[in-house]
């Protein structure tokens, strides 16, 4: 299984940016989608996650209101959209594939990452 992301870059606070992984390989359909993110010096946290029906969307309190989680079945692909981007935002975003669980997502692959740089 390969997670491809992309869509990164830097951008100004306020501004928004979405950034999408494309899953290829053998997989089952049932597998939750979901984006971690980690910024210099921390460690990597959960984000967002999307259930393999489209259900359980889960965020984490810092993104919550600003950031938006969808999946097109179609192209396995999962897609973040970010809005109200805030300095702190400023990350490396994994996507990951795993399994549903009641926080979100219990990760069995991952991507490669993608930059968002937000600056003030």
């Amino acid at each position: 299984v390969q997670l491809q992301a992309s869509g990164g870059g830097p951008v100004q606070a306020g501004d928004s940016l979405s950034v999408s992984c494309a899953a290829s390989g053998r997989f089952t359909n049932t597998y939750a989608m979901g984006w971690f993110r980690q910024a210099p010096g921390k460690e990597r946290e959960f984000v967002a996650a999307i259930g393999w029906n489209g259900g359980n969307i889960k965020y984490s309190d810092s993104v919550k209101g600003r950031f938006a989680i969808s999946r097109d079945y179609g192209t396995n692909t999962v897609y973040l959209q970010m809005n109200s981007l805030k300095p702190e935002d400023t990350a490396v975003y994994y996507c990951a594939l795993g399994m549903t669980t009641t926080s979100g997502i219990r990760p069995r692959y991952w991507g490669q990452g993608t930059l968002v740089t937000v600056s003030s």
